[in-house]
């Protein structure tokens, strides 16, 4: 290995772990404190927000902790504003960062089970976003990630994020403003509407995945496939 690349891979080992202090200390934090940091900024708080939101994925800090907080700060209605916004921005942040970083590995074809979320990706980017934006069985900055290294293009990606996460961020900041002012009857439509955005995935999990060509009888497929070229 070139002196070169042991630099590079010691910078890259170095930041990682400089990411994940952060993230450590950052999970310590609790919603409160974020609302009450927030709205100090007075007028600007919906910028600073915002802002906080979009580098997110840059820090590896939680995003159900962020959108909690915005409905703590700013209310169902302004907070899931708000919250789409710097979400969006989030997403575009991580995509376009992995677009520019991974410049070397979009359009080289990806191993494994992960090759056919690229093919999806590629073929049929704004609906396959939008699907694992409204039923996300997996992880939010992935797909951002995912989608940066593959051939989607930044409008769709962008669209698609933006609708799917709606129901998702409203059930959040809802949660978040039920915290503050709500009455009991609030807790509970809050608490419902929580419980059906958490427990969607799961139940869907299966078949969003035999979409992307994941099942495992897909999977099993294409290693006998595999198997039968050797």
């Amino acid at each position: 290995m070139s002196k070169k690349k042991i630099i590079l891979y010691s910078c890259l080992a170095g930041v990682i772990a400089f990411l994940f202090y952060i993230n450590r200390n950052a999970v310590q934090v609790s919603t409160d404190d974020i609302r009450t940091w927030i709205l100090s900024f007075g007028w600007f708080s919906p910028v600073v927000y915002i802002l906080l939101y979009t580098v997110r994925p840059l820090v590896l800090f939680p995003a159900s902790v962020l959108s909690i907080a915005g409905g703590l700060a700013f209310g169902p209605f302004y907070g899931t504003v708000y919250t789409l916004i710097g979400a969006t921005g989030s997403a575009a942040s991580a995509f376009i960062t992995a677009r520019v970083l991974g410049k070397n590995i979009a359009g080289k074809e990806w191993k494994g089970r992960y090759s056919q979320i690229q093919k999806q990706l590629e073929e049929r980017g704004f609906f396959y976003v939008l699907l694992l934006r409204i039923i996300p069985v997996f992880n939010f900055d992935l797909i951002s990630y995912a989608s940066g290294i593959s051939k989607v293009r930044f409008s769709p990606f962008v669209t698609a994020t933006a609708i799917g996460m709606v129901p998702g961020v409203f059930a959040y900041t809802y949660l978040g403003s039920s915290l503050v002012d709500g009455g009991t009857g609030t807790w509970v439509f809050a608490g419902s509407l929580f419980l059906i955005v958490i427990l969607v995935p799961v139940f869907f999990r299966g078949k969003v995945k035999r979409m992307l060509g994941m099942g495992k009888k897909d999977t099993t497929k294409r290693e006998e496939e595999n198997d039968e070229k050797i």
